[in-house]
């Protein structure tokens, strides 16, 4: 989306010299410090809900005036968690190199407008 809304700006960094390298950097930057703050913070607040569903399960019942795991309808009576630090570890690494790649084609992309075209009906 970035690079669509940007396309005329792209085009004038072109015109005044700005090598595909270069722009395709700043785009690759941009997508993998948006993706990684995502990652980061996704795992810092899975990590911390899965430490504290003890606490935030009765909360939640309290709060809403229901029962998420009747024990007369459900073989068990909470939710059981169970923090496995080497799963997060993957997952956050699997996360982290999907938004890199998720950030190659757009960047690309971006490198490859020609400043002609996308300044036409501008």
């Amino acid at each position: 989306m970035v690079v669509t809304e940007k396309r005329t700006d792209i085009a004038i960094l072109r015109t005044l010299g700005a090598a595909p390298g270069r722009i395709m950097g700043v785009f690759l930057t941009q997508g993998l410090v948006i993706g990684w703050i995502g990652v980061f913070s996704g795992v810092a607040l899975g990590v911390t809900v899965a430490l504290n569903v003890a606490y935030i399960e009765p909360a939640l019942e309290r709060a809403f005036h229901f029962s998420f795991l009747d024990a007369s309808v459900y073989s068990i009576a909470e939710l059981p968690s169970e923090l496995q630090v080497p799963e997060v570890a993957w997952i956050a690494v699997a996360a982290l190199l999907l938004t890199l790649l998720a950030t190659l084609y757009p960047a690309w992309r971006a490198a490859q407008t020609s400043p002609a075209e996308a300044l036409r009906y501008e």
